[in-house]
């Protein structure tokens, strides 16, 4: 029999042949995954883009929808809306929701976030408060106030332990002291001393609560000193923006109760609302000069009622509007404190005798009652009941969560019209809405 050596190589063939296919089909197989799992990212991807996008434009509607609120307060111009007459939290457009994240004023150090508006008279104006109402402030110096009043004034003598161009100049990178108003809170960065703490304090996504890596020490940044309370920074008591006008709802120019000659004209208006009467016996008790309304509430011995028929009627300026009041109705107990004639002694009462009569304080007038007459007399010119400037922290989300964006809006209405005046962009913070919001995002319902 004849040996046949080709017999031998066939298995070995074979052998080689199966492990090349082998090879083929894993190599096959893999850029099969490959590609699946790539599109699997791809997908998601575009859903993150597509929930990036209805979170952008569920941003528009927000905004259209509070300067629809604020147009439709008009009736009651320069009060607060009621947050019970409008929605503020998990409101749906499309697959997309927002929220409009807020302050609770009974709550310095809420667990959870308190959803409205803000108010942006209710803080102190950087551009119109004394240095001792700036020095007031918690955790605030001497030597930053002096540098902020330095900051915005005009002139270039240093306010004592204040900051000029020669302070300035002498930083890396050198920059001068801007001699001018605030455009911004965040402009704060910028002014001699300040830091990063002091401006924004343990709240670090500034959304007025105390989340789990604001109260754990050194932990996880930033830096607080976890005693279960929020430390706010300095840019949770300040604004730019507060102003009211100065005419009357028709045009007409208020009563100018720091004008030499204001007495005419003070009668006519006392005469008109009140009848004739009536205003011979207020002016008879009124002198010859006068600070505030709040003064002429006290000296005139009006009643609550008598004095909410020409509050608006009065002011103690001859400018277009009027800056920086603050609105004694919602601002803080730390902005209360650095109101000349409450300060810290009477700040808490005050807080609680507003609280206690909410929706019954139409006027300034009530803080007579709380106040002596000396200490009201000094707080006059500084308060108002009236505000014409909210903030509008509003955050979104896609579909499922996906795409967050947050911005905060500051609308002005001294105008008549509501507008938009400040836009920022507040995503970089991180999740601002806490725990229950996030846990809730797989059961909130869309609108077809």
């Amino acid at each position: 029999m004849r040996y046949n050596r080709n017999s031998r190589k066939a298995p070995r063939q074979n052998a080689a042949a199966l492990i090349i296919t082998l090879w083929v089909v894993l190599g096959l197989v893999a850029l099969g995954l490959y590609f699946g799992q790539s599109m699997v990212l791809e997908l998601r991807a575009s859903e993150n883009r597509v929930g990036a996008l209805a979170s952008d434009h569920a941003l528009v509607g927000a905004t259209r929808y509070v300067g629809y609120l604020l147009s439709t307060n008009v009736t009651t111009f320069g009060t607060i809306p009621d947050r019970l007459t409008y929605k503020q939290e998990g409101v749906a457009i499309g697959d997309a929701h927002f929220w409009v994240i807020g302050r609770d004023p009974q709550n310095p150090t809420p667990q959870e976030p308190y959803f409205a508006l803000i108010d942006e008279a209710s803080k102190l104006n950087l551009n119109t408060a004394t240095i001792d109402m700036i020095e007031a402030l918690p955790l605030m110096t001497p030597e930053i106030a002096a540098a902020i009043i330095d900051w915005r004034d005009t002139n270039s003598d240093v306010t004592t332990g204040g900051a000029e161009d020669d302070t300035y100049l002498r930083l890396n990178p050198p920059y001068h002291c801007k001699n001018s108003d605030f455009e911004t809170v965040d402009e704060l960065r910028l002014v001699y001393g300040m830091t990063l703490t002091f401006l924004y304090g343990e709240d670090s996504n500034l959304n007025g609560v105390l989340d789990p890596n604001e109260n754990d020490g050194s932990a996880r940044p930033p830096d607080d000193n976890s005693d279960g309370k929020l430390d706010p920074g300095f840019w949770e008591y300040f604004t730019v923006y507060s102003q009211q006008p100065n005419t009357n709802a028709d045009g007409t120019v208020r009563v100018n109760l720091t004008s030499p000659n204001f007495r005419p004209q003070l009668q006519t208006l006392l005469e008109t609302q009140l009848g004739t009467s009536r205003a011979q016996e207020i002016m008879r008790s009124v002198g010859q000069r006068l600070t505030s309304p709040l003064e002429l509430f006290i000296r005139g011995n009006f009643t609550s009622t008598e004095f909410s028929l020409i509050e608006d009627s009065l002011t103690i300026t001859n400018g277009a509007y009027l800056r920086g009041m603050v609105n004694i109705n919602s601002a803080s107990t730390a902005v209360l404190t650095c109101i000349p004639g409450i300060g810290t002694d009477k700040a808490a009462s005050v807080a609680a005798y507003r609280q206690a009569n909410a929706g019954a304080l139409t006027t300034v007038s009530w803080i007579a009652s709380i106040l002596d007459q000396a200490s009201a007399v000094q707080a006059g010119p500084y308060i108002t009941g009236r505000t014409y400037q909210f903030s509008a922290d509003i955050a979104a989300v896609g579909k499922a969560g996906r795409g967050f964006r947050r911005q905060r809006f500051v609308f002005d209405t001294s105008t008549g019209t509501p507008s938009i005046v400040f836009r920022q962009d507040l995503t970089h913070l991180g999740w601002p809405l806490g725990r229950r919001v996030r846990q809730n995002l797989p059961t909130l319902a869309s609108i077809p």
